[in-house]
């Protein structure tokens, strides 16, 4: 007897299609992209939505064709589906275009996409599947996606130790492909009854009006699209920046859960906004202002952030002021490197909360070092939840403003700053205690790809530094004419 086919299976499945491709001259991510457009077709056919797809334009249209005659109608199906009057189906294929070339790969795909055991994969969950083939890109070095992709074990801890509630605005301002919003909703419907607790009005909420994203790549915000959908949220996932007056509109959110891109804005200059107190050209602290400014009283984040973040002077140190006044930053996840082979940057999370007056909100920041004498994470060693379990063994008390830890020691892995020591510090949060005990050892040297990964992260670092006094410079020069 045959074991049954699992998601993890179908992804396997799929994914080897890509190889096939590569005759056709496909990039990963074009082939993602093009998986989208027909998953989207036949997603339609296999949970009964078809109606909001035109007659003539539907998956049994496509599939029942062959050879050019196939290919010559999937051109045109992509062009009239980016003029739907469905909204959604309208965004999913915006501008679309197919990257084939050869009639019987496409062929292929569909003939494939058909023969998948469909039946199994609604029971695992749709959503599940889709993100499974996210996951896989992005683990693909070559397809370039882990830019944008952040570990699932890592944004279900945030979830986790956030908290997200029905009835709650939850946003992310650089949504990716929607990782954080579809696995918080996830969060909400395992720890609530939605289904029975919640009236016609909050259920109404909780679909339409409680998530909301911003992407600024349309490829990436058309991939978070089919993630929502798949993981039934109508939702919102605006096609812009959030460094630009858009994101001085969008609503104040009760939790915001993101990791926003890091490095310089394009062209070096500024964001456009005009109400940022701060203004910078540094995207992570311009993104961070974003977010602090964006929650309501009370409200909650969890945000990946790079190092400089912690230590940057001049604007940066600004900054981090502002959000120790206007809110209680209570924790700081060192985590470890290897996570994000493509930004090869060393980063945090940072959890607060927005305060009910703007001053001195922070009296003291826990601080948990995942990162000294652990393991370098990748193919060989993967990051999993059990990684990061420590740290939420110890993280409740503290958050909450109970915790009292301080039986660990300096040698322990987990400590608290008073807020008069991080000024003594000249507001520098990039703070180690921990001795590197792996320092100069040959036999725990870093996969090669790391190491060449954490140098391109300082010199990104070294590049953001010198935007900044560059922008300290330009300020200067308008105050004195």
């Amino acid at each position: 007897m045959n074991a049954p086919t699992t998601n993890r299976d179908i992804v396997q499945k799929l994914w080897n299609l890509c190889h096939v491709l590569r005759d056709d001259g496909i990039t990963y991510h074009q082939y993602v992209t093009e998986l989208t457009y027909l998953l989207f077709l036949k997603m339609a056919e296999e949970t009964g939505t078809q109606d909001q797809l035109p007659e003539g334009s539907r998956w049994r249209d496509l599939a029942k064709l062959d050879g050019t005659e196939q290919l010559e109608f999937y051109k045109k199906l992509l062009i009239d589906l980016g003029k739907s009057p469905d909204l959604r189906v309208q965004a999913i294929y915006a501008n679309a275009q197919t990257a084939l070339r050869q009639p019987r790969n496409l062929g292929k795909l569909v003939a494939d996409l058909d023969a998948l055991a469909w039946f199994e994969a609604r029971e695992e969950g749709l959503g599940d599947l889709y993100e499974g083939l996210l996951e896989k890109n992005a683990n693909e070095k070559k397809s370039g996606a882990g830019q944008y992709f952040t570990p699932r074990a890592l944004i279900d801890c945030m979830i986790e130790l956030v908290q997200p509630q029905p009835g709650e605005v939850i946003s992310d301002p650089a949504a990716g492909t929607a990782g954080f919003l579809t696995r918080a909703k996830a969060y909400i419907e395992t720890h609530h009854d939605v289904f029975n607790d919640m009236s016609a009005a909050e259920f109404a909420f909780h679909r339409k009006r409680a998530f909301y994203g911003v992407e600024l790549v349309p490829d990436t915000r058309r991939l978070a699209l089919m993630s929502a959908m798949l993981n039934e949220m109508d939702c919102e996932i605006h096609l812009g920046d959030s460094l630009s007056p858009l994101g001085a509109g969008l609503p104040k959110s009760d939790v915001i859960l993101t990791n926003p891109p890091f490095g310089t804005k394009k062209g070096g200059g500024k964001p456009t906004r005009d109400d940022f107190t701060f203004p910078t050209s540094n995207k992570q602290l311009a993104f961070l202002q974003h977010i602090y400014r964006n929650l309501k009283p009370g409200g909650r984040a969890a945000v990946v952030l790079p190092d400089n973040v912690l230590f940057e002077d001049n604007t940066g140190q600004q900054i981090r002021v502002d959000l120790m006044e206007k809110c209680r930053l209570h924790t700081i996840l060192r985590l470890p490197t290897g996570i994000f082979y493509a930004q090869g940057v060393k980063t945090n999370v940072l959890f607060f909360e927005r305060g009910k007056t703007d001053k001195g909100n922070t009296k003291a920041v826990w601080v948990y070092d995942l990162r000294t004498n652990m393991p370098n994470f990748g193919k060989r060693t993967p990051f999993t939840r059990t990684s990061l379990q420590p740290f939420v063994d110890v993280f409740g008390e503290q958050a909450n403003g109970r915790g009292k830890r301080t039986d660990e020691g300096e040698e322990g892995r987990f400590r608290c700053f008073s807020r008069a020591v991080i000024r003594e510090r000249g507001d520098n949060l990039d703070i180690t205690w921990l001795r590197d005990a792996s320092a100069g050892r040959v036999e725990d040297l870093a996969e090669p790809e790391v190491i060449a990964a954490e140098i391109l992260g300082h010199l990104q670092t070294a590049m953001d530094e010198m935007s900044a006094l560059v922008d300290v410079l330009a300020d200067s020069a308008g105050e004195q004419t």
